[in-house]
């Protein structure tokens, strides 16, 4: 589905001047109610519900909002640090060092992004239910209901997961002529509301879609299941989740890589995608903006040369660490504070310039997910050669050594998967869900019910693919295994949590899902303060060679009202009624 962007403005001017009719002329540019009420004005309606996906048109910036949820899953966690230098975006600092302010602008902008989003779809429903609307059957209103509360039951799940304290605003609240009536206290858990919102979906809406992009029956049940799963509602989840692994028709791609390249939008493994175009007629903002700050700082490089954001870290590059087996180094602690991988770190060119001499140590051998996931100095970053270390980082002795991969370009496809006049546009889209996901999903569930042996099968379709995958570096040592059977009931119940959490990790890093894991499981106060005070001090590879790592995050503590983020100030200030404020601050702040 092409990804159309509009602006729907509050519907209804009247003006009055005299008693004559000749200046009732009606605003130019402005979609009014009359234009609307039609099959093709309530689909233009839904398409604006589709495009706020991105994150990209509310909020005060591109990113705040943006559907990888990179700064708020990725930098706030222990897969990635900020990047950049110390002076840029300094709220961004404030966020990876647990200093959580309700007047961060990030807070609001993404606040803003999600209720917009909300605002949108309940506009759809609106549109959809009225007696007006003569040219639709019962059923394409329907369909249009189901597809605009699927979406509405993302965006509040986004702000959900965000500050777990949140108003629920529905069609029945929200009413273009009353703005006093989207004023809903946040007191309530809406967890009910959401899964009732996905319930429809998944009960009015078809397997599939002849667009692209739009949502089916499978992509809402997967995400009932997620829902789910948040709550610990292990039998639900595991029985929601059944339906899409046993009877959706998805399955894995043979190669773990195309699920991050534009070739492969759209592919067997995909449930959900947030659909991304260039040289579409636009100037470039359909293209995937809100990870524009996430590329390399050199101009021969993926994007072309800004802005060095959004780096991984060396706790998840050595997650990738695997033992003899080719198995990852974990314990039997839920909380991983007996996993071994971060005992020693993989060898980096931290500290070092490009014409410094240096070699990567082969000696060991390490997931070979990390090099799709991971760019590093003398490894095949797609085809674009060999990574060349320090001139593709901003300033490598604040941030280190590593960037991002997954949503990067192959240079044999600029022009075609990029916009003609801004190379960080590009059409490679973002899958916010996928088959691998329900299998390790139903791996969690498993485990939690005590199943261990029906875990470890699910674990291991999602190693055995990695295995199969061709490597992105044949001169790196690479080795996975799957568990051998009987692994999880040997190791017991907490090995196989542990497993299926790290199987998470590896499988979806860098992809804006770790700190709400974290803090879904119950560890991210353990982990993450184990996670600051490791890598605040010298590390050391393999191959013995010391080197600094992120000093700033020295006494960085994460305290457990950090499992939410601040309810934004300025939105409770704006929250009032009768003289009171409707939204209530998070605990703590």
């Amino acid at each position: 589905m092409k990804k159309v962007k509009f602006l729907l403005l509050p519907l209804v001017m009247v003006m009055t001047i005299g008693c004559t009719k000749f200046f009732d002329v009606a605003p130019q540019g402005v979609a009014s109610p009359a234009l609307l009420k039609s099959k093709a004005g309530v689909n233009a309606v839904l398409i604006g519900a589709y495009s706020l996906l991105d994150g990209v048109g509310a909020g005060t910036t591109q990113w705040h909002g943006s559907a990888n949820n990179w700064v708020f899953g990725g930098v706030a966690s222990d897969d990635a640090v900020k990047g950049t230098d110390a002076g840029d975006q300094p709220e961004q600092s404030f966020i990876e060092q647990y200093n959580w302010l309700a007047d961060n602008t990030h807070f609001r902008g993404k606040w803003q992004a999600v209720y917009d989003g909300v605002a949108r779809c309940n506009e759809a429903i609106l549109f959809a239910k009225d007696a007006d609307v003569k040219d639709m059957t019962d059923a394409e209103k329907t369909q249009v209901v189901a597809e605009a509360r699927f979406l509405r039951a993302h965006y509040h799940f986004e702000a959900k997961k965000m500050w777990n304290n949140v108003p629920y605003i529905d069609e029945s609240v929200y009413k273009t002529d009353d703005p006093s009536g989207v004023l809903v206290s946040n007191t309530t858990d809406i967890w009910p509301k959401i899964e009732a919102d996905f319930k429809f979906a998944a009960d009015n809406l078809p397997a599939t879609q002849s667009q692209k992009g739009r949502a089916t029956k499978w992509a809402a049940l997967t995400y009932l299941g997620k829902a789910q799963l948040f709550q610990k509602k292990w039998t639900e989840a595991k029985a929601t989740l059944l339906q899409v692994y046993t009877s959706s028709g998805k399955k894995l791609m043979g190669e773990y890589h195309d699920n991050f390249r534009t070739a492969t939008n759209n592919n067997i493994e995909s449930l959900f995608e947030v659909q991304f175009s260039v040289n579409d007629g636009t100037g470039g903002q359909n293209g995937n903006k809100g990870s524009t700050l996430n590329w390399p700082y050199t101009a021969a490089s993926p994007g072309r040369g800004c802005c060095g954001f959004y780096l991984p870290s060396h706790n998840l590059v050595n997650a990738f660490r695997v033992d003899a087996d080719g198995l990852p180094l974990i314990g039997d602690v839920v909380d991983g504070s007996l996993d071994t991988y971060n005992a020693v770190d993989v060898p980096n060119d931290q500290g070092l310039n490009v014409g410094d001499t240096w070699s990567y140590d082969n000696s060991q051998a390490v997931d070979p997910r990390l090099d799709w996931t991971v760019g590093r100095r003398g490894v095949n970053f797609l085809d674009w050669g060999k990574m060349p270390g320090r001139s593709w980082i901003r300033d490598q002795t604040y941030s280190g050594p590593f960037t991002g991969k997954k949503w990067m370009y192959y240079v044999g496809e600029e022009g075609s998967t990029t916009h003609a006049t801004d190379k960080r546009s590009v059409n490679n889209n973002y899958r916010l869900l996928r088959f691998s996901m329900v299998i390790l999903w139903l791996a969690e569930c498993e485990a939690e019910l005590g199943n261990l042996a029906q875990a470890e099968t699910y674990v291991n379709l999602i190693r055995a693919r990695a295995k199969g995958s061709k490597p992105q570096d044949a001169s790196i040592n690479t080795k996975v295994e799957p568990y051998p059977a009987g692994t999880f009931a040997t190791k017991g119940k907490n090995f196989a949590i542990n497993a299926v959490h790290m199987e998470e990790r590896l499988e979806f890093a860098m992809e804006g899902h770790r700190f709400f894991d974290l803090v879904r499981w119950g560890v991210a106060e353990k982990v993450l303060n184990a996670y600051a005070q490791k890598e605040s001090v010298p590390g050391k590879g393999w191959d013995g060679r010391a080197f600094n790592k992120r000093a700033y995050m020295a006494g960085k503590s994460f305290a457990a009202k950090n499992n939410y983020f601040p309810i934004p100030a300025d939105e409770i200030l704006n929250s009032q009624k009768d003289g009171k404020s409707v939204l209530t601050q998070n605990p703590g702040y």
